[in-house]
């Protein structure tokens, strides 16, 4: 693995002395949102996990390696570059052996923090079941990484474009614990509420990093999914947000937009037709997903040393 994999030196100091690293992925940076917004996110999520004890490492393909931790630089190239793939677990050996650019979804990023060594990955919100798979089949792989990798997923919970009752049910069949930090409701990502029942719940990092610690000694591998609720102020009522979701599904359905460009294109749409109140909640919810995952990193670290 090593000929693939470039950590720098910030990274690969925090790892070497047992210090709490915290993954981030690079899809929000070069297909979440435009420049700069999406660049100055990056940093600012990156100083949120620094500011609360750990070190973070964003997650790119760059030049035939798999970088663990970027500079200031990169993220500003990959906030700027045009034609950046958007890297899932099929796509790594085609991005890598081209030495192409490639943004890391939550299923790469979860398989490179790995392969590194990190147990703590923070993203706004994962992917799952898509609203009528019973006909399309379309489940992203994030949930089969999250079956297969034990690293713990930090997200505000299921993108709200997807089904979430039908992810919750994939999440139970595959073994997946879903705790949600605070509350018994299941969040819905650009809401605190989802409509959903949580199937755990826990209220301090402490009890998160010992659940975490307790699976893993078990010999139960796979991810758990650490659900944060987005803070109030921020949040975009769930029904207001699902009549843009129904508008925006309409439009892929009449452009057949399929495949990995589904997601993009709903994300976007949603933000033009919401005046970019869902950037403004998604960059809310990532910054709070960064501190509730650093300090998880935090307490963790001082479990397992």
């Amino acid at each position: 693995m090593k000929e693939f994999l470039e950590i720098n030196q910030e990274v690969k100091e925090a790892l070497a002395n047992n210090k709490p690293v915290v993954a981030l992925e690079s899809t929000i940076i070069a297909h979440g949102m435009p420049y700069p917004k999406n660049a100055e996110t990056a940093l600012a999520v990156e100083q949120v996990i620094r500011e609360n004890g750990a070190t973070p490492a964003t997650i790119a393909i760059m030049k035939g390696k798999c970088h663990v931790g970027l500079s200031a630089d990169e993220i500003e190239l990959l906030g700027k570059k045009k034609d950046v793939w958007k890297v899932s677990l099929r796509d790594l050996p085609y991005v890598i052996s081209k030495k192409m650019y490639g943004a890391t979804t939550v299923a790469a990023t979860m398989r490179i923090a790995s392969m590194a060594g990190i147990k703590i990955f923070v993203t706004g919100g994962i992917g799952g079941v898509h609203r009528g798979a019973e006909t399309s089949m379309d489940i992203s792989a994030d949930l089969t990484e999250m079956e297969n990798t034990s690293v713990a997923v930090v997200s505000a919970g299921v993108k709200s474009i997807l089904d979430i009752g039908l992810t919750l049910e994939y999440l139970e069949t595959k073994g997946i614990p879903v705790v949600t930090y605070g509350q018994d409701e299941f969040p819905g990502f650009y809401s605190g509420k989802s409509g959903f029942k949580s199937p755990l719940r826990l209220d301090t990092t402490q009890k998160i990093a010992a659940m975490l610690k307790t699976k893993w000694q078990l010999g139960l591998n796979g991810s758990v999914l650490i659900a944060n609720p987005v803070p109030e102020e921020y949040e975009v009522p769930a029904d207001e947000i699902e009549k843009d979701i129904q508008l925006a599904l309409a439009a892929a359905k009449e452009k057949n937009i399929s495949g990995k460009e589904v997601t993009p294109f709903l994300l976007k749409y949603i933000a033009d037709h919401t005046q970019g109140e869902s950037i403004e909640t998604n960059i809310a919810l990532i910054k709070h997903n960064a501190k509730l995952g650093a300090e998880v990193g935090v307490e963790y670290t001082k479990t397992a040393n």
